[in-house]
C-alpha cells in the first residue's frame, strides 16, 4: 500500500509513518497543509504513481480550519479511485457529512485517538486503501444520533439500528454477529431488512453496505 500523509504536526506526521512503514508500507509523501497535498497528488498522477490512499488532518494551515476537508473533497472528485481517510481531533460533522457526500467508495474519517489503536487505526487505512469505509464510532454515533435523521430509520427496529451502526464502522456481517453474540445468519437477515427498509435494491450491488449509511447521512 502507498500512502500520502498530509498533517502539519511533524511530530504527529512521522509517528504515522512509522506506524505504516514498520507494518510494510510505502509512506510516498508527507506535506503539512492541503495545497501541498494537492500539488503532490497531482505531481504523482501525474507520473503515474498515484497512491493508494490519502491520510490527512481536517485541520491545516494556514487557517487551521477546514483546509484539509477541502482538499480531500477536492481530490476525491478529481482521483476517484483514490482513498481518502480524514482525521480530526473532534467529530465534526459538517466536515465528515461533506467527505461522505460524494462517492460511496475509499473514504473514511477517524478521530486521532483512535490512532493510539495502531491494529485498527492500520486497518482503517488498509480497508480505505481498498476502497472500504472506515467511520469512527463516535462519528457515527453522533451523526445517526441527530434528531432530523430519525424519519429515515423510523422504519427500522432498535437492533436494525444497531446493526446499522456497525456496518458504518465497516466491520463485517461476521465481526458484527461477534459483536452482537448473534449467528452470522441473524445478522444477514437484519442486513437484507434494513437494505428493504432504506429502498436499496438488489441492482445497488455490493455497494448497498456504504449506501445504506449514506442513505441516512444525505436524507
Amino acid at each position: 500500500m502507498r500512502v500520502v500523509i498530509a498533517e502539519d504536526s511533524v511530530l504527529l506526521r512521522e509517528g504515522l509513518t512509522r506506524l505504516l512503514t514498520d507494518r510494510g508500507h510505502e509512506v510516498v509523501a508527507g506535506v503539512g497543509d492541503g495545497e501541498a497535498l494537492i500539488k503532490t497528488i497531482t505531481e504523482l498522477d501525474g507520473q503515474g504513481t498515484l497512491p493508494d490512499v490519502v491520510v490527512a488532518d481536517v485541520r491545516m494551515p494556514p487557517t487551521h480550519t477546514d483546509e484539509g476537508v477541502r482538499a480531500a473533497v477536492q481530490l476525491r472528485k478529481a482521483h476517484p479511485g483514490l482513498g481518502v481517510l480524514v482525521l480530526s481531533q473532534y467529530v465534526e460533522e459538517r466536515y465528515a457529512t461533506e467527505l461522505l457526500a460524494g462517492s460511496s467508495r475509499g473514504v473514511g474519517y477517524l478521530l486521532k485517538d483512535r490512532v493510539a489503536e495502531v491494529r485498527e487505526f492500520v486497518d482503517a487505512v488498509v480497508r480505505v486503501a481498498q476502497g472500504g469505509t472506515a467511520l469512527d464510532p463516535e462519528v457515527v454515533a453522533q451523526l445517526l444520533g441527530r434528531s432530523r435523521k430519525q424519519d429515515v430509520l423510523a422504519g427500522l427496529t432498535p437492533r436494525e439500528r444497531e446493526v446499522l451502526g456497525l456496518m458504518a464502522e465497516g466491520r463485517t456481517n461476521s465481526a458484527i454477529a461477534r459483536q452482537l453474540v448473534v449467528s452470522d445468519g441473524a445478522v444477514e437477515k437484519h442486513v437484507s431488512n434494513i437494505f428493504l427498509k432504506l429502498g436499496l435494491s438488489q441492482s445497488d450491488g455490493d455497494h448497498r453496505r456504504v449506501l445504506a449509511v449514506l442513505t441516512y447521512l444525505n436524507s
